[in-house]
């Protein structure tokens, strides 16, 4: 195949090519420089394409290689690792984790909870600090059935008295 030949079966593929690459990315513009980024990838190793086999098979190949090779570099880029020892840095807050609002909210949220009566707020509250419901159970001397529904009772009780707050 000449590398004209090849040239106008490689920009015949690519409305194919668009669609799939937005299949991959689900976002125009990274389906773009998909795109972009196969033909350059293409148009490199055009010496490698044997003639008789599927063009089209071979630049898809291509596309969906790249794009695997492009989220797994993403991801490895996003990865923190902590070499500190017990992943101190890992599992501590950042210095700037509580601010004036969030500081107010969780006031405000915590009032409401504080207002519920005590056979809801007691179990909702061991809940929320960590207690399995088999343990406030034990600990409340309740069954189980009856723990989860003041749990849930609470919970209603709560949205329908926050419905107004703005998070």
């Amino acid at each position: 195949m000449t590398a004209v030949q090849f040239h106008t079966q490689l920009i015949d593929l690519e409305s194919n090519l668009e669609r799939f690459a937005y299949s991959l990315t689900m976002n125009k513009e990274d389906a773009k420089d998909l795109l972009q980024e196969t033909y350059l990838k293409a148009l490199m190793y055009q010496d490698k394409f044997e003639d008789n086999t599927n063009l089209k098979a071979w630049t898809f190949t291509i596309m969906k290689n790249t794009f695997i090779n492009n989220y797994r570099k993403t991801v490895k880029q996003n990865t923190t690792f902590d070499s500190s020892d017990n992943q101190y840095l890992m599992n501590s807050r950042p210095d700037n984790y509580t601010n004036p609002e969030m500081e107010y909210s969780h006031n405000e949220i915590s009032k409401k909870v504080d207002q519920l009566e005590d056979e809801f707020r007691i179990p909702f509250q061991m809940h929320t600090s960590g207690f399995k419901y088999k343990e406030i159970a034990e600990e409340l001397n309740l069954k189980i059935g009856t723990v989860k529904s003041r749990i849930f009772f609470s919970r209603q009780k709560l949205m329908k008295t926050l419905k107004d707050y703005d998070r």
